[in-house]
């Protein structure tokens, strides 16, 4: 009989100062984790120098763990930072030679700064927090920033924008390695919204309004409940007890996304879920999450992921395989 895979391990490197909130989400969403149950990830914080380490909080956290926990691990997530976020020669060195020994490098924020003082991201498309991505790309000129995007993948380097894209980084992950079913289930468990596009903008130049996120919480619940129904913006205003343009107007503050955009994004999701966890034909899948035809279900798909839904099923299926460890992503653009 097999044994069971060890769980994948993940070294959060801490630089100083460290964002609390950055080390927090790793721990929040990697640590829901579970597979045939036991835990999928070993997420472990370690620092240049072991022992108290300033945060921009202005407390100090007590890391136990020095860089020599990245020649273990599987994945290198580097926190972000506070001002002047200077790379540290040390982090910067562990993080090298973490890429040249083939392991998966990943950074939150400001954390990226350490990754292009390396050399990971030369020539390779990146994001950081907006507010200092001019000054990354004055630093780095040969990194191919997208400044207005929550995160992007380039091959085996991933990188996030500032605070909550965190968390779509970590469920992109989460995604790579265990499917959609997975990371979708660990966004519930965690409160949080499920798995968002990469490419979706920063959304900096609108600030939303004190109430966001509870507005449309009831009509959001309602179309996850009904994907596979026809659902229009009359549906859903209608629903909501509010007009077309204030439905609109609400949606967009409290999501960043017009209602049929998060809308279309739900409904890949859930054809995503299908086909790693059912055998459906492809008609019957696109029906099931309200895209209509096997057509619409592969050109969606396809833009999304790079991927017919066949290949996605191929390398993605839960079905054989009681790992559920999955196989990532073939292209290496965002999904």
């Amino acid at each position: 009989m097999s044994q069971p895979l060890a769980p994948h391990r993940i070294a959060v490197v801490a630089p100083s100062p460290v964002s609390m909130f950055n080390l927090a989400i790793p721990e929040m969403l990697f640590g829901k984790v579970e597979v045939a149950g036991r835990p999928g990830y070993e997420v472990v914080v370690c620092a240049a120098e072991p022992g108290p380490v300033p945060t921009t909080g202005g407390l100090d956290l007590y890391v136990r763990h020095g860089l020599d926990v990245v020649r273990e691990a599987d994945t290198v997530l580097v926190a972000g930072t506070g001002e002047p976020f200077e790379p540290e020669s040390r982090i910067v060195t562990a993080v090298r030679e973490a890429a040249t020994a083939g392991k998966r490098i990943a950074s939150l924020c400001t954390g990226a700064f350490q990754l292009a003082e390396a050399g990971l991201l030369h020539g390779r498309r990146a994001t950081t927090y907006w507010a200092h991505a001019e000054e990354l790309r004055r630093r780095y000129p040969q990194v191919d920033l997208r400044g207005d995007v929550l995160y992007v993948q380039d091959g085996p380097y991933v990188t996030s924008s500032g605070y909550a894209a965190g968390i779509d980084l970590c469920l992109h992950i989460i995604r790579s390695d265990y499917g959609a079913a997975v990371a979708n289930e660990v966004a519930r468990r965690a409160l949080v919204a499920p798995v968002r596009p990469g490419g979706q903008t920063q959304f900096t130049q609108t600030p939303l309004p004190p109430e966001r996120g509870n507005a449309c919480a009831d009509t959001r619940g309602w179309a996850m409940r009904n994907l596979d129904k026809p659902l229009t913006l009359t549906d859903l205003a209608r629903h909501a007890g509010v007009s077309v343009r204030t439905l609109t107007r609400r949606f967009h503050a409290e999501s960043g996304v017009s209602p049929l955009q998060w809308l279309l994004h739900q409904r890949i999701e859930r054809a995503k879920e299908l086909l790693e966890t059912t055998a459906l034909p492809m008609d019957q899948v696109a029906r099931a999450c309200g895209l209509g035809t096997a057509d619409s279900l592969r050109g969606h798909l396809i833009r999304r992921t790079g991927l017919t839904p066949s290949a996605y099923r191929a390398q993605f299926s839960r079905l054989g395989s009681p790992t559920g460890t999955g196989g990532a992503e073939a292209t290496s653009s965002v999904a």
